[in-house]
C-alpha cells in the first residue's frame, strides 16, 4: 500500500469520526447503479442512474434479492395503482454500504453498522398511530412503502435494482442473522404474522383448532406454516393443483382437498368434512383472490366457528354470499386483513427462524430465480403461475 493509500483510508476514517463523510466499505462508493423501471404496461427498462449524496439519515444498501409479489405482477399487468413510471420491488433486502451520520440503530433498537443484512418496512408519515408497539392501530396501508413509490430525482426508490436509497424516516430491521432466502420471503411472512394475530382476536382459532387454508399459492402456503409453528396441527389444504397440495402437507398441512375432484360446494364441503374426520372446520383462512373461492369457504365452517379473510390486496370483484345461511345463522366471526403492522414485522423474524427449526423447508417456496436484466422474464414466470414465489436475485 503505497503513502496516497494511506493518506485516502485516514481522510476517510477521520471524516466518519467526525461526521463529515458518509461511512462506507472498502471500495469506491458507487457512482451509479442500475434500476429496473417499469415504464408501460408488461415492459421494464433497466435503466443506469447517478447514485445521489447521501442524507444525514439516509442509508445506501446494495440489494442482494427481492421477491416478485401479486402486486408487482397487478402492477406489470395493467398499472391499477397508476404508477408508471415505477421502480417496483418492495420483498427486498441487502447490506449496508454506507450510512448517513446520524444514523446508529434499526427501528427495534438494533445497532446498524456497515455490512449488516436489512430490510424496510415502511415510510412513516405524519401519524402518530403507526408506532413500532402498535399492536393492531394501523396497519402499513397507511404509510409509504419501497417499491410503490411514485418516481423521483432519486430514482433508487425500489428493490428491483442494484442499490436502494432507504430515506430519513423509514423503517429498516437489521436482520444479519438470518440467511438470504429467509430475508427474501420476510415481507409476505409478515401478511400471515399479522393474518393469524387478527385470526387470534376471534377467540377462536386455538392449539387445537380445526383449520381450513384455502388457496395454496406462496401465501396459504406460508400460512399453514405459521400455523403449524404455533402447534396447530389439523390442517386441511384446499387448492387446484396437486403439486402445491403435496408442498402443503411438507409446510405442515395434515390433509388436502383438491376442489376440481368434487362437482359443486355441497360435495366439496363434504370432502374437507372427511378430511377433518366428518367434523366442519373450526376456522378458515381465504387466501385466494377468486370472489367465487370467497363465497364457498363459509360452507367449511362450524356454527360458531371463524374466518380470516386475506386474499384481496386489490379490488377482485364481488363475492355473492346468503348473509342469512353463511353468518347469521351460524354465527361466524369475521376479520380482514391487509397486509401488517411494523410489530407483526419483528415477529416475523422469530417466525422465519423457528420454522426453520422444526423442519419446515420454507426456503423451497423460492422456485425461480432471476438476474435483475431478466425481470421482464421474472413477471411473466410469476403471471403464469410455473412456480411459487420467484424472486430477483443479484450476483
Amino acid at each position: 500500500m503505497n503513502s496516497a493509500e494511506i493518506e485516502q483510508i485516514v481522510k476517510q476514517v477521520i471524516g466518519e469520526m467526525q461526521g463529515t463523510a458518509p461511512k462506507k466499505t472498502s471500495g469506491e462508493y458507487p457512482k451509479t447503479a442500475r434500476v429496473a423501471m417499469l415504464t408501460s404496461v408488461e415492459h421494464f427498462d433497466v435503466k443506469e442512474f447517478p447514485v445521489p449524496p447521501l442524507g444525514d439519515g439516509d442509508i445506501l444498501v446494495k440489494v442482494e434479492g427481492c421477491g416478485v409479489c401479486g402486486t408487482d405482477a397487478h402492477e406489470f399487468k395493467r398499472d391499477p395503482f397508476g404508477l408508471i413510471p415505477v421502480a417496483l420491488g418492495h420483498e427486498g433486502t441487502g447490506e449496508i454500504v454506507a450510512m448517513g451520520k446520524n444514523v446508529k440503530k434499526d427501528s427495534a433498537g438494533k445497532p446498524l453498522n456497515i455490512g449488516d443484512k436489512v430490510v424496510t418496512c415502511m415510510i412513516f408519515k405524519d401519524n402518530p398511530d403507526i408506532t413500532m408497539y402498535d399492536l393492531n392501530k394501523q396497519n402499513v396501508g397507511g404509510a409509504d412503502v419501497y417499491g410503490l413509490l411514485p418516481d423521483d430525482d432519486i430514482h433508487l426508490n425500489g428493490w428491483f435494482s442494484d442499490y436502494i436509497i432507504v430515506r430519513s424516516g423509514s423503517t429498516i430491521f437489521n436482520v444479519s442473522d438470518l440467511d438470504l432466502d429467509s430475508r427474501i420471503l420476510i415481507e409476505p411472512s409478515a401478511v400471515l404474522i399479522h393474518a393469524v394475530e387478527r385470526a387470534k382476536t376471534t377467540g377462536i382459532l386455538r392449539f387445537n383448532s380445526r383449520v381450513v387454508v384455502q388457496g395454496c399459492g406462496p401465501i396459504g402456503l406460508l400460512c399453514i406454516a405459521v400455523l403449524r409453528t404455533m402447534g396447530i396441527e389439523n390442517i386441511v389444504a384446499v387448492d387446484g393443483e396437486d403439486k402445491r397440495l403435496a408442498f402443503a402437507k411438507e409446510m405442515g398441512a395434515e390433509k388436502s382437498v383438491n376442489f376440481k375432484n368434487y362437482k359443486g360446494i355441497e360435495n366439496l364441503a363434504k370432502g374437507v368434512e372427511e378430511a377433518f374426520g366428518g367434523y366442519p372446520a373450526d376456522f378458515a383462512f381465504q387466501c385466494t383472490g377468486s370472489p367465487v373461492a370467497h363465497a364457498n369457504i363459509y360452507k367449511f365452517i362450524r356454527n360458531g366457528g371463524g374466518l380470516c379473510e386475506l386474499g384481496f390486496f386489490i379490488n377482485g370483484g364481488d363475492a355473492t354470499i346468503n348473509p342469512h345461511f353463511d353468518i347469521c345463522a351460524k354465527e361466524i366471526t369475521t376479520v380482514g386483513s391487509w397486509v401488517y403492522t411494523l410489530r407483526d414485522y419483528a415477529t416475523t423474524f422469530d417466525f422465519l427462524k423457528r420454522a426453520k427449526a422444526i423442519g419446515l423447508p420454507v426456503e423451497k417456496l423460492i422456485t425461480h430465480r432471476f438476474p435483475l436484466n431478466e425481470i421482464n422474464e421474472a413477471l411473466k414466470t410469476n403471471l403464469s403461475m410455473q412456480g411459487l414465489k420467484i424472486a430477483i436475485v443479484n450476483e
